[in-house]
């Protein structure tokens, strides 16, 4: 079996090309992908080559994390049936290429155990399940705070703002410094960092990936407070320690999302509460792939590009 998929076959060269495709086991599914999102975090770094070394990267590669599309074979082990919509984080089904990710293709095969059944109305928002559940699970856990400052408000940062006002807590302020992304706040304030005076955050996400703000972010808690790390680096981080000893601050790691995350998030969506679909801003199809990832990774306007499958 064969199927059409975006290959990034070295930095800055990608296209979308054949690949083979692993025959189907007992308690695997095959899914004809509807929509894939593209991520400008980890997936960026592959296309600029700034990627650290990953376990289980290398190149040719077929990127992609978010997907989502409807069952068109169920082996009989898989507890599905053909017909029904789901969200799949990827797969590593591909003869001649790496599949880390792995969900930017037309055609996908993976353990059924990996795919979310969604409704099928979500559309091109149900590719947007696992940056909301990875969203949901630097927040949600024991030992955890919800943020009341939230630096950066692309997809992520917004996604933040909404689980934080989602679970009752008073709105978090986000900081944003590029004037297109201002725009779009809902129950929560934007603003610019120097027009920000607070001393005493008690919470602060770090939706942006730079690590050259952590002595910024370390001004701004309170005694004891706290800084997450939600987005990726590619750099080591370092601060001053003398002011971070003084705050006794404190940092945290947030990775990618668990089970329990995508159920919770799932049931945010379909009951209304988190609104997804609006964080979408541009769609191409699938064989403008090349044009597509070069608009999601250098245009500051473009929040999230979903590509079309439908017509491949």
């Amino acid at each position: 079996m064969e199927t059409k998929a975006v290959i990034l076959n070295a930095p800055g060269a990608l296209a979308l090309d054949q690949v083979g495709v692993t025959a189907p086991k007992a308690a695997d599914l095959v899914v004809a992908i509807q929509h894939s999102g593209i991520s400008t975090g980890t997936e960026k770094l592959f296309w600029t080559g700034e990627m650290p070394p990953f376990p289980g990267m290398g190149y040719p590669l077929i990127p992609g994390y978010e997907a989502a599309g409807e069952v068109v074979e169920a082996g009989p082990e898989s507890g599905f049936r053909v017909g029904e919509h789901v969200f799949v984080p990827g797969a590593s089904c591909y003869e001649g290429a790496h599949g880390l990710f792995g969900a930017a293709a037309q055609t996908i095969v993976t353990d059924a155990s990996r795919a979310t059944r969604i409704d099928r109305t979500l559309g091109a928002a149900g590719a947007l399940l696992a940056l909301a559940a990875t969203a949901r699970h630097a927040m949600a856990g024991p030992g955890k705070a919800v943020p009341d400052l939230i630096v950066g408000h692309g997809v992520l940062g917004r996604l933040l703002a909404r689980l934080t006002i989602a679970a009752g807590a008073p709105a978090p302020t986000v900081w944003e410094i590029d004037e297109t992304r201002m725009a779009g706040a809902d129950g929560y304030q934007v603003i610019k960092p120097e027009a920000d005076t607070r001393r005493d955050y008690n919470s602060v996400y770090d939706a942006s990936g730079r690590g050259d703000l952590l002595n910024d972010l370390v001004g701004r808690i309170a005694k004891g407070g706290e800084i997450v790390l939600a987005g990726f680096y590619t750099e080591p981080l370092q601060f001053a320690f003398p002011p971070a000893f003084m705050k006794e601050a404190r940092f945290r790691i947030s990775a990618e999302w668990a089970p329990d995350d995508m159920v919770a998030t799932k049931a945010l969506v379909e009951a209304g509460t988190l609104e997804l679909a609006d964080l979408i801003t541009h769609q191409q199809p699938a064989k403008a792939a090349a044009e597509a990832y070069k608009t999601a990774f250098t245009d500051p306007a473009c929040l999230k590009m979903i590509l079309d499958w439908g017509t491949a």
